[in-house]
């Protein structure tokens, strides 16, 4: 399998084939997407390095999908339904990172040269649940749906941490893409988390035993609308970077709070306390905003002043920022005046349901 041209030294392979090899089988995937509740850039470098993240999340049932299908010989051939675009290439072709599906790129050359080499050829489908830009790791899934089709298909041996980590080693350093590591780790794993990162590759993801019966009236009580814009997160998380570095006091603050934040809702939702967790939401989007002034925008602000207004407890965006998706606890007796309001500003408006289980694969033989 042919090499990426990177200037990032990659760690020599930590996996090694197992002899279960499925390169005649088609094999699929989906890894889910997630709304992050706080914490959100506490795992970005350099923070963790310095003072350590932590990130609390969910994954919800909305899918990065992958499929993997063996073709006669020596091309694989990628395609993006979301992108309606594709393209082909040669099993020992070298390969450019020019824009054009990389991330499929560079899943398929690392986990070939893993595998110790491609032979033949195959048919790599993606298509995702929500626009990359979003704000629900939708391109980070993506990665983890990749990762693991093609660790199955060459019968690697690979849990959810080196899947996550595998992934965000290809998405961040190889392809330079800016963020943050919660995405990958909420992928794989999946359900509730309480992440903590503690620089470089030390991640602990500690799973939450949320009662039945908070995760149920979390979904009666969320909503989860669409801006109508999606965002260049790379953008936000750079302007992030530069104040942190400066020390500017506001994005430093602001990071330490997201950590305690995430702590403390994490408290909340153990105890079923879910006015307190409202009210922390929203306590998390005001100490979100200090950390870049590019995070929010005037149609963001007019949109949450307009939920409070209707009665929503609190809310923030989910992502980086900048656009995306909005998240919003309000008492189920004022849910559809808050939907009503948001809808008035052109907002799409819909429920939440929970995603237990983390990255998933099959095959349909």
């Amino acid at each position: 399998m042919p090499s990426l041209l990177t200037t990032d030294p990659r760690p020599a392979p930590e996996h090694a084939p197992v002899g279960a090899d499925t390169r005649a089988l088609t094999l699929r995937a989906k890894a889910p997407l997630r709304i992050s509740f706080a914490g959100g850039g506490t795992d970005v470098a350099p923070f963790p390095e310095t003072e350590g993240g932590a990130v609390l999340s969910a994954t919800i049932a909305r899918y990065a999908y992958g499929s993997l299908t063996p073709r006669p010989g020596g091309a694989i051939h990628v395609a993006s339904d979301d992108l309606g675009v594709s393209l082909s290439f040669g099993v020992d072709e070298r390969l450019t990172l020019d824009g054009e599906l990389d991330l499929a790129k560079a899943a398929a050359c690392h986990l070939g040269e893993l595998a110790g080499g491609e032979r033949d050829g195959y048919d790599l489908r993606m298509h995702s649940s929500a626009p990359p830009g979003s704000g629900l790791g939708s391109s980070s899934a993506v990665m983890v749906a990749l990762v693991g089709l093609l660790r199955d298909r060459y019968g690697l041996r690979m849990d959810a941490y080196q899947v996550a980590r595998t992934a965000h080693r290809l998405e961040r350093h190889d392809l330079g893409i800016r963020g943050g590591q919660q995405d990958h780790y909420a992928a794989a794993f999946g359900g509730f988390n309480y992440i903590e990162f503690l620089g470089g590759d030390h991640v602990v993801v500690n799973p939450l035993r949320i009662s039945e019966d908070t995760v149920a009236e979390l979904e009666h009580n969320l909503l989860l609308c669409f801006t109508g814009r999606t965002r260049a997160s790379d953008n936000i998380i750079a302007d992030q970077s530069a104040r942190l570095a400066g020390a500017e006091r506001d994005t430093v603050e602001g990071l330490r709070a997201q950590k305690q934040l995430a702590t403390a809702m994490k408290h909340a939702l153990l105890q079923n306390r879910l006015r307190d967790f409202g009210a922390l939401l929203d306590e998390a989007w005001q100490q979100k905003k200090r950390i870049s002034p590019r995070i929010s925008t005037a149609y963001i602000d007019e949109a949450y002043a307009a939920a409070r207004a209707a009665g929503a407890l609190g809310g923030k965006i989910t992502g980086a920022g900048g656009g995306g998706f909005m998240l919003l606890y309000c008492e189920f007796d004022r849910k559809r005046q808050v939907a009503a309001a948001l809808t008035a500003l052109d907002m799409t408006v819909d429920e939440i349901t929970f995603c237990p289980t983390g990255l998933s694969t099959w095959s349909p033989r």
